[in-house]
């Protein structure tokens, strides 16, 4: 097959980037799971066919294709095939009810919907309209010229966030490549760089592994998150692979470090990890360094609407020495702008605002939603350009670093008092036996109470744990109820679920959060 050249050779898209490590490095690896591994010689044959199949059964550009398909090569064949024929991917999640997939599906209409060789799912089944197709009936014999819409949209995440229903975030190729480049030069990957992807492909936050790594011409090692969520086949997938970069929520984090086996990892070929998806707890990374202390650790920030990851920043010791974990400077290109309580632009250091967020990566707006998407965009007259409201708090320290604080409606007050539930849970983690802990509100007799969530790796009394509180927190900000668990569990997107603490506390949320 001929490889298209590219147009733009400083910054290609996605997708033109991997064709051109096709080009330089045809027999290198670029995608392993269980099943099979292809070179990038291999991939982009695939990738090729698979753009003829779907151009066979009706796709055209800027349709959209939904992939009901788990963590595999095949994902991220068909996923690149789409880009290829210039429709739109929109990745679901297997182990999603079938009742959210159908509403997904009702909203965005694909023309297609792909599903694994040989899968018996309750959405395939449930399909009569004959969309649904096993990815094995799109592959062909030959291939299909290239038509990427460069200036359209890539793909499309749905995400509930604060309004309860399913939303579908629309991201361009040009703010897809903006983030996939800058993720990959801030990180310095490349050909050596062997990536285990943890996090489902359904979340955009795996997209910081996955398409980087390809990008760099490197290669990813692909496994069931089923399998994952069990840390001794992350370790051992580690040493048989000779994995050097994983990156994972600060959840799944706390889950490999309660197994006691994270110290394996010092004579290991991993070296560095990235987190995202949720504040990285500074008691937590103290732990990984005291028993890894070569590891390089990464945070990244960055709301689905402006796409994947905006900043990626290496932590130190140093750099958490004051119990905060900073989330660094937006990549080039992408604006932070803070805004106080009564819409204005904060200046000054020290003082928390609103994040506002500009610039080459932000969202094409939420799919045929424009009220939707015009409550969270705000025209700057200022920089003369669109922002984005992110409802997340911030502020900038004295070295001009932006600190996560919290989210906006996590700012709970109580009694008159202004409380963050992150502060909270990284004072109770603190505690002297405290292996992990995470605050909840909860409704308490039709009034907002706090719960804390505490996982403890010794006998500790609730009289005890309630002293050490006192010593660490003022009496206004003590939680109504300290409950004990065994594990905090994650949700499908590899994050803490809430509503299964609260369900097994037997706790109600509270609905009414004043912010």
């Amino acid at each position: 097959m001929s490889l298209p050249e590219s147009s733009d050779r400083t910054n290609p898209s996605v997708l033109q980037a991997i064709i051109n490590n096709a080009r330089l490095d045809p027999r290198h690896p670029a995608a392993k799971d269980l099943v099979r591994e292809l070179t990038y010689s291999e991939l982009i044959e695939e990738v090729g066919r698979l753009g003829a199949g779907l151009q066979a059964r009706g796709v055209n550009e800027g349709d959209r294709v939904a992939l009901l398909i788990p963590n595999s090569v095949d994902f991220v064949a068909l996923a690149l095939a789409c880009l290829w024929v210039g429709a739109v991917f929109v990745p679901l999640a297997v182990t999603d009810p079938l009742s959210r997939l159908e509403t997904v599906v009702a909203d965005c209409t694909p023309v297609l919907i792909v599903t694994s060789a040989g899968a018996d799912t309750a959405p395939s089944r449930s399909m009569e309209d004959g969309r649904t197709v096993a990815i094995d009936l799109l592959r062909v014999g030959h291939s299909v010229a290239m038509k990427e819409a460069s200036h359209g949209v890539a793909y499309m995440i749905y995400t509930s966030g604060t309004t309860g229903a399913p939303k579908g975030v629309q991201i361009s190729n040009r703010a897809f490549s903006a983030a996939v480049h800058s993720t990959l030069s801030a990180l310095e990957l490349g050909p050596a760089t062997r990536t285990l992807c943890v996090s489902p492909f359904h979340f955009d936050g795996a997209y910081s592994n996955l398409f980087p790594t390809l990008v760099s011409g490197g290669t990813v090692v692909i496994r069931p998150r089923e399998t994952l969520l069990y840390p001794r086949t992350f370790f051992s997938t580690v040493a048989q692979e000779q994995i050097n970069y994983a990156g994972f929520t600060p959840s799944y984090l706390r889950l490999l470090l309660a197994s006691r086996k994270i110290s394996d990892l010092k004579d290991s070929t991993l070296k560095m990890i990235a987190l995202g998806g949720e504040a990285p707890s500074v008691a937590d990374l103290r732990t990984l360094w005291s028993l890894v202390p070569m590891i390089r650790v990464f945070n990244r920030y960055g709301p689905t609407e402006t796409t994947i990851a905006v900043t990626n920043v290496e932590l130190t010791l140093d750099t958490i020495k004051a119990d905060t974990v900073t989330i660094g400077h937006p990549h080039p290109g992408v604006s932070f702008v803070l805004v106080d309580d009564e819409g204005r632009k904060i200046e000054g250091a020290s003082q928390v605002g609103e994040l506002y967020i500009g610039g080459v990566q932000l969202m094409e707006g939420y799919w045929a939603d424009p009220l939707l998407t015009s409550r969270v965009m705000r025209w700057d007259d200022g920089a003369n350009q669109v922002l984005y409201r992110t409802g997340d708090l911030v502020y900038r320290d004295e070295l001009d670093n932006y600190i996560f604080v919290d989210r906006a409606d996590r700012v709970v007050k109580r009694s008159g008092v202004r409380i963050s539930l992150v502060e909270l849970g990284a004072l109770i983690n603190r505690i002297d036996g405290v292996e992990s802990a995470a605050c909840l509100t909860f409704d308490h007799d039709g009034e907002l109470g706090i719960a804390a969530f505490v996982l403890t790796h010794r006998e500790i009394s609730d009289l005890d744990l309630r002293r050490a509180a006192r010593q660490l927190i003022p009496e206004s900000m003590i939680p109504d109820r300290f409950e004990r668990v065994t594990a905090m569990p994650l949700n499908r997107s590899n994050q803490l679920s809430e509503s299964q603490l609260l369900s097994a506390a037997g706790l109600k949320p509270y609905r009414t959060v004043l912010a």
